[in-house]
């Protein structure tokens, strides 16, 4: 529900000619922010003879400072309505968190009536919700050797029925701050370190590493991880298996947050991915996976959303998107258009853990199947098919929680006569802590 305050504010004529702040306190969890200000602008005159002649007596300038002091934005005075978003801002004014703290409005006495003036500030709160957002976290543009422009890339993706896109060009930085505005989709920044042992995505900075890229040594490539994870960035293992480039140097030696376990098409060297993480969560790891089409352009094996990310994510925002793929809650599907999935024990979702005798059951939900397609529930002791979907549709079911560890899903399809079921989701599991 939508949060709403007003502040007043005075201002004398002693003071036109100068610039001061007025505070506002900007609550958790707020999705989106509009302020709104109105004086009294024109003092009208006489009008018995039909003309109205108007002259202006005020004029009030606005900017926004963010708790940590930075300028967000500002404007002269002919914006009267400002809205902060998680994808889009009024122009001049930036995409930026919205951290709860002492915010200050940037007030401008610029022109101020010998009498003073009285100025209405009226500031709009959306909080955050939880939502599913479809997304692409490895995509690739002219900065390196895609062929699409990042406004084309962005446009591409929305067409494709994608909510955001992480722009990853090899040994390129991309920075926010050169991203376009579009609203609907949503640009993280981000690079792909590329080496020849292997290739590592740095999610969500815009510097995550200050050296040059190269690197000849196992310390000095430790050296950039290390720089990344100092620079807050989020680290993914890509491709361990990749038929060109496998990753070769000892990730468990390394800081990262994610496995890449589905790159492009689904091959060999994504099912021998999906075969290692699923070792590391038997052997008790709590490891997130992501998905990514390693998007260059179009062609026969590769398309934008190829498989696509699915996260649940409390805002459209960058830093949002970011959090929940961290903690684990997502699952990906081949294609954007691919089958969705609901799956909780208790307060539980997706990436959580939660102690197994605290929850009774499982409840698992998958719409968009289609005929054949198996639902199959994944455990550290096995895979069991939970139901064969007869036709399109959706399923669901209530699964009792009978021991500890971990309980995953996967979704798999022939897609073509005569080849054997590939998986057509594969979720994060739900941890069941002893």
């Amino acid at each position: 529900m939508q949060q709403t305050q007003t502040l007043e504010l005075f201002i004398e004529p002693a003071q036109m000619g100068s610039y001061f702040t007025l505070p506002f306190s900007m609550p958790v969890d707020v999705e989106s922010f509009t302020i709104r200000y109105n004086y009294e602008r024109f003092h009208l005159g006489d009008t018995s003879n039909g003309f109205t002649p108007r002259t202006e007596i005020n004029i009030i300038d606005i900017g926004l400072i963010s708790p940590d002091g930075r300028q967000v934005g500002a404007s002269g005075s002919n914006k009267t309505e400002i809205t902060l978003g998680p994808t889009v801002s009024t122009p001049g004014f930036a995409v930026v968190p919205l951290t709860q703290g002492t915010w200050q409005i940037m007030v401008g006495a610029y022109k101020i009536a010998p009498e003073g003036v009285n100025v209405t500030y009226e500031l709009d709160f959306t909080p955050k919700h939880l939502r599913l957002l479809k997304g692409d976290f490895h995509t690739h543009t002219l900065g390196s050797d895609g062929i699409l422009t990042v406004d084309e890339l962005a446009r591409h993706a929305m067409r494709h029925g994608l909510d955001f896109l992480a722009i990853t060009d090899h040994n390129q930085f991309a920075p926010a701050v050169a991203f376009p505005q579009i609203p609907g989709i949503t640009l993280i920044p981000g690079v792909e370190w590329t080496h020849y042992l292997g290739h590592s995505n740095f999610l969500g900075v815009d510097r995550p590493y200050a050296r040059p890229f190269p690197t000849n040594t196992p310390d000095e490539a430790a050296d950039r991880f290390a720089s990344a994870r100092e620079n807050g960035a989020l680290i993914v293992i890509n491709h361990p298996f990749d038929e060109d480039v496998p990753f070769k140097f000892d990730f468990r030696t390394l800081p990262f947050d994610c496995i890449e376990i589905w790159n492009g098409p689904m091959r060999e060297s994504n099912l021998r991915a999906v075969g290692l993480w699923h070792t590391l969560l038997a052997a008790g790891k709590k490891i997130p996976i992501v998905g990514g089409s390693d998007y260059h352009r179009d062609n026969l094996f590769q398309i934008l959303g190829g498989p696509t990310t699915c996260v649940y994510a409390m805002s459209p925002s960058r830093e949002d998107i970011l959090v929940a793929l961290k903690a684990g809650h997502a699952y990906i599907t081949f294609a954007p258009g691919g089958p969705t999935l609901e799956y909780t024990a208790g307060s539980a979702m997706l990436g959580d853990s939660v102690h197994w005798a605290d929850v009774k059951k499982m409840h698992i939900a998958v719409d968009g199947l289609l005929v054949g397609d198996k639902v199959n529930l994944v455990t550290r002791t096995g895979s069991e098919t939970l139901f064969t979907a007869p036709a399109a549709g959706s399923f669901a079911i209530d699964r009792p929680v009978t021991e500890p560890g971990f309980a995953r899903i996967e979704v798999h399809r022939v897609f073509l006569p005569g080849v054997p079921p590939l998986p057509a989701l594969i979720s994060n599991p739900i941890y069941f802590d002893a």
